[in-house]
């Protein structure tokens, strides 16, 4: 006779039935659920009233003063669209907004690129990988104005790299010979980027070489049994298996190339004659030099607003193509 039918036949003759021990009471349950929930709330509301005093108050407040002429002392003054009117006829908005794009393009291609073949080849190491890791990161973790102005000395042709090599009979970035980084306009974006490229591509290369070494490393023997190379080893595997990694630091590269503001700043300040304004800097300059904050929330809902795009276009790209992210 099975247990189960012994305890059938005990109950239907009357005699009593062990149990186990009796389920908790509903209220008690349900009271830690909410003491549990209530504790989650304190923790996170220290977070909540920061980010709403920071983050959501500021942004709203922006969105309304867009909308006034405000100078940043007096009563702000509604009118209207007149601010995004503006904005849309300015020569200095429109340059800044394709140096935007120039810089987004550049920075989609140049440091991802270097990235992603850099953190591959250092893949492929057996020895000394951290000291390469370490070494390529040290620039990203420098403060960016001390980085900058680093470099604003050594692009000086007056008293950095040029006048050390033409001690040497060098006259490398000799004013001379037009050959002013900083001070050419059509060299000036393109310094610029390169300086930040230089720390920012450490950054992509050990995010891209944490993401490869993630890769089963049974897939890349089953290609070199078939006799691929390096070349189709990074292209039919390493790249479609970082595919979420890529993807994603795309999207912020995106976000950031339109919000780029302080390697601009330090070294040019958006020269020379509007070379290397950016938005950042077209805002600054409306909000802190002239005085006119509504104008200059304007710009900011312009950012907002591409920002914006960018992160709904990446996701209707995720559910339209099911990228696993």
């Amino acid at each position: 006779m099975t247990t189960e039918t012994a305890t059938t036949g005990a109950s239907l003759a009357g005699a009593p039935v062990r149990r186990g021990p009796r389920p908790a009471l509903r209220g008690r349950p349900l009271g830690a659920r909410r003491l549990r929930r209530l504790l989650a709330w304190v923790f996170v509301t220290p977070l909540l009233v920061v980010n709403l005093l920071v983050v959501t108050g500021p942004g709203l407040a922006s969105v309304y003063y867009s909308f006034t002429d405000w100078d940043g002392l007096n009563a702000p003054g509604f009118v209207g669209l007149a601010n995004y009117a503006e904005m849309l006829r300015s020569d200095a908005v429109g340059t800044a907004l394709v140096h935007n794009v120039l810089w987004t393009l550049f920075f989609l291609v140049v440091p991802m690129t270097m990235g992603l073949v850099g953190a591959f080849l250092l893949s492929r190491l057996r020895r000394n990988q951290a000291f390469f890791r370490v070494l390529y990161f040290v620039p990203y973790v420098l403060a960016t104005v001390v980085s900058a102005a680093v470099w604003r000395q050594l692009l000086d042709p007056d008293g950095g790299v040029a006048a050390a090599l033409s001690t040497l009979g060098l006259p490398f970035l000799d004013p001379l010979a037009d050959v002013n980084f900083l001070g050419n306009p059509s060299l000036a974006l393109g310094s610029v980027a390169f300086v930040n490229t230089w720390q920012w591509w450490g950054f992509l290369l050990v995010i891209f070489l944490a993401s490869m070494q993630s890769v089963d490393p049974a897939l890349y023997e089953a290609v070199r049994l078939d006799g691929a190379g390096p070349v189709r080893e990074f292209w039919h595997i390493t790249l479609p298996m970082i595919r979420p990694t890529l993807v994603f630091l795309g999207l912020m590269t995106i976000i950031w190339s339109f919000l780029v503001f302080d390697y601009v700043y330090v070294l040019t300040q958006g020269g020379p004659a509007g070379s290397t304004d950016v938005l950042s800097t077209v805002l600054y300059r409306e909000a802190f030099q002239n005085q006119r904050h509504g104008y200059a929330s304007a710009v900011a809902m312009l950012l907002s607003v591409i920002s914006a795009a960018t992160v709904l276009g990446y996701l209707a790209l995720r559910r339209r193509l099911r990228w696993d992210v």
